[in-house]
């Protein structure tokens, strides 16, 4: 599943053949198409089992400092596709600001060091306000939060409202995002965002533009959630071989397509 992503397979038939004729000896048995699928939507808490044991056992997974973003993951476009999906119930309608367009799916909402390394993530209705979620993730597994003290969130406007904010102090976390034009006194540290910002831009793009996010083909939710699993299980993979090797510059996914 990590092979198939980081060569960019978003067809699983010509992945298999791809697999059949050029991987045959790392993989001496691979299913045919159907099994192949199948198998891998079973496998979705193993692939996350997989991308928490290889975030833990790097030098980035105690980091005091989170970003969070979401970003959308698109599920279809036309409306008789939106009408016979197995997704209904599930995905909804979205706005997507970056390309100023409606869209119809879910969201993906990401917790990761500034390093890119995946913390916790979820996928949920477009619909659902992106600080409910980042509250569900933090109280769904408290100890992420408890075993790092004075940890520092850094988000951006979607994320403002006093009652996250007293959630967050109450459990001895600092959230630090824009503070609206006009209102009230920015705090000092606001200029570093600009910065930051571009990291959590630059994990989106490594799961958009190199890992295909928006391409995941999935027709179910489980097929969805086990998609973009995959997806971030390659992500964390190759962070983690880079921490491994003591590589001086982390190379990007694209030194790993060869």
């Amino acid at each position: 599943a990590v092979a198939q992503a980081v060569l960019g397979f978003h067809c699983e038939a010509r992945w298999l053949r791809f697999a059949h004729a050029h991987l045959h000896g790392m993989f001496p048995y691979l299913p045919q198409r159907p099994a192949y699928n199948k198998r891998l939507r079973a496998a979705l808490p193993l692939v996350k089992r997989a991308i928490r044991s290889l975030a833990a056992d790097t030098d980035l997974w105690l980091d005091d400092v989170w970003i969070v973003d979401s970003t959308p993951v698109e599920c279809a476009r036309s409306r008789e596709t939106v009408k016979r999906s197995d997704l209904a119930g599930w995905a909804n309608y979205g706005y997507c600001r970056s390309h100023s367009r409606f869209y119809w799916g879910l969201k993906l909402h990401l917790v990761c060091t500034p390093a890119g390394l995946p913390v916790t993530w979820a996928l949920a209705d477009p619909k659902i306000d992106e600080r409910q979620v980042l509250t569900a993730l933090i109280d769904d597994e408290p100890h992420l939060a408890a075993d790092r003290p004075g940890l520092l969130i850094l988000a951006d406007k979607g994320y403002i409202a006093a009652e996250l904010d007293r959630f967050l102090t109450a459990r001895g976390i600092h959230l630090l995002r824009p503070s609206y034009r006009n209102r009230g006194t920015p705090q000092p540290a606001e200029a570093l965002l600009k910065t930051v910002r571009q990291l959590i831009e630059s994990v989106n793009d490594t799961l958009k533009g190199q890992l295909d996010l928006e391409q995941h083909g999935g027709r179910t939710i489980e097929g969805v959630g086990v998609r973009v699993a995959q997806r971030i299980l390659a992500m964390t993979c190759a962070i983690w071989h880079n921490r491994t090797i003591g590589a001086p510059i982390t190379r990007s996914l694209t030194a790993y397509d060869h």
